[in-house]
């Protein structure tokens, strides 16, 4: 009867060029303790310049690698069928120049676009007459609105995303990072097409 092991592949991964890719690394190993610490440091994939910057490691190649070494092995995959290695190359530190030009572009570009947003709905009419409702005085510049509103704006932007510069305020991510990090995914799941060498090896035939 064949001994099962179960192989829980993992989404991505990062590791540093030339490295080896071990099963381990890829996805998490459960069976018989026996072959359990042989089969996690199983060398599936060596990372080449060739390689570049990503690897496709297929479930199909873990399961060929493994009953070729352990042909008595039952494999049970669970989880992704692909895992997306991405190799993490060596950058350069960016200049303190740049980020404060990229900076002050973002900060410049935010403030005009909501400049343009109360432009369009005519806050400032707005808060005049709400003035006018509250106070029947005629003013062009209600500050005691105005002020408390524009601070009320900056507050709720930090508290719409979550962050005050390193600081979380919860456990709850911001609407950037589950942007990102569906961005990252739907990334993740194209190259683990179109960079598969299983998929690429179908095609060629």
């Amino acid at each position: 009867m064949a001994t099962p092991v179960y192989i829980r592949t993992k989404q991505s991964i990062y590791v540093q060029p030339l490295a080896k890719i071990r099963l381990q690394d890829v996805a998490r190993v459960t069976g018989q303790k026996r072959h359990k610490p042989v089969l996690e440091q199983m060398v599936l994939h060596q990372v080449t310049e060739d390689d570049q910057n990503i690897v496709v490691i297929d479930s199909f190649m873990i399961i060929e690698q493994v009953i070729e070494k352990f042909p008595e092995l039952e494999v049970e995959l669970i989880g992704p069928n692909q895992c997306v290695v991405h190799v993490e190359k060596h950058q350069k530190q960016p200049s303190p120049l740049l980020i404060s030009a990229i900076w002050v572009l973002l900060f410049i570009g935010a403030a005009m676009a909501i400049m343009n947003f109360h432009y369009d709905v005519s806050m400032q009419a707005v808060q005049q007459k709400l003035h006018f409702m509250l106070t029947g005085e005629k003013v062009e510049h209600p500050l005691w609105i105005q002020v408390p509103y524009s601070i009320g704006l900056g507050i709720g932007m930090i508290l719409f995303f979550n962050h005050w510069f390193q600081k979380r305020f919860n456990e709850e991510p911001s609407p950037m990072e589950v942007e990102i990090f569906n961005y990252q995914e739907d990334l993740d799941h194209y190259v683990a097409i179109k960079e598969n060498k299983v998929e690429k090896q179908d095609v060629d035939r």
